[in-house]
């Protein structure tokens, strides 16, 4: 059997993301504990960068699975500086029966599931955030009863997050409009696919410099962190650059009245969204946060249904 990676929401057909929501949606309703799909399995948690809400989602959906989490950090493995990636990919498949990693490249990402054994989930790469984006696919078909046709728009930067959104959004039929300063904006080639994706649903994928004609009219408005780690560097100019995205209450009196707000957090309060707009009754951020366990315990559901632990040595026969 093939081993099923999961980098990209791409990495996904249509018809399985509808289904993954779906289950997600279901094992939060029931707060079950799965169906034991992760019995006898240990699930490593490969983490160059610092996390809170994915280790702890990961780590959570993992026990109620009914599996074991083992957390590798930075100073665990040093990945690619110790030891090159693919040697430490095909070790770890010798021990455990899956590995969600947290890396700055995707191109580690890429290379690391290159020579795994065993699937890799990406927990985040400078590339893409796919797990925040299951998550808030789910949060936004529980705000308003479906995905098609809903008008999102983001403000800020153009970063991993705001690339496997759209690309989620994309093919779940949402309207997403980009707002990012022109130096910002996402990646050229991810942005074309999606589009392309986006015109199969039926919906559309369009970027805006000024945030205020994204906004207009939105159901949702979704903003993230102008500094994301590894541009720590860069601050000082990024927050001049921005100060025009920041989501207050005047740039959401233009959408819709009833227009819900989402962060993937953490937040800098004061800084990409005010005090009073993260505390509104308009806030979904922290169903969001809820929903990385829900999601993500789905994806490992997917990921691992109607496969069995194997022993070490058969997978390299």
């Amino acid at each position: 059997m093939s081993v099923r990676h999961f980098l990209t929401i791409p990495d996904l057909s249509g018809k399985e993301l509808s289904r993954l929501l779906a289950e997600a949606a279901r094992m939060k309703r029931s707060r079950g504990r799965g169906r034991g799909v992760l019995a006898g399995r240990t699930i490593a948690l490969v983490f160059q960068k610092p996390s809170m809400r994915t280790r702890v989602a990961f780590e959570v959906a993992v026990a109620q699975l009914g599996g074991a989490a083992l957390y590798l950090g930075q100073e665990d493995i040093h990945l690619g500086t110790r030891e090159p990636v693919r040697d430490v990919a095909r070790a770890l498949a010798r021990y455990v029966d899956g590995v969600v990693l947290r890396t700055f490249a995707h191109a580690n990402a890429e290379e690391f599931a290159k020579y795994s054994a065993v699937p890799v989930i990406n927990g985040l790469s400078d590339l893409a955030h796919p797990c925040q984006a299951l998550a808030d696919l789910l949060t936004i078909q529980e705000a308003f009863g479906r995905l098609k046709g809903v008008r999102l728009a983001y403000i800020g930067d153009g970063n991993n997050v705001l690339h496997s959104l759209v690309e989620a959004c994309a093919m779940a039929g949402v309207h997403v409009a980009a707002a990012t300063p022109g130096s910002y904006r996402p990646d050229k080639r991810l942005w074309s696919r999606a589009a392309a994706e986006a015109k199969r649903q039926g919906a559309s994928l369009r970027w805006e410099e000024d945030p205020r004609k994204a906004v207009a009219g939105a159901d949702v408005v979704y903003t993230d962190v102008w500094v994301s780690m590894g541009d720590e560097g860069e601050r000082g100019e990024r927050l001049k650059r921005f100060t025009a995205y920041q989501l207050n209450r005047g740039l959401l009196k233009l959408a819709k009245p009833s227009c819900r707000v989402m962060h993937c957090l953490p937040a800098h309060r004061g800084e990409e969204i005010t005090d009073d707009v993260m505390e509104s009754k308009a806030s979904l951020v922290f169903d969001q946060a809820e929903n990385r366990l829900h999601a993500q315990k789905a994806l490992l559901q997917f990921l691992f249904s109607g496969t069995r632990p194997q022993a070490r040595s058969a997978r390299h026969r």
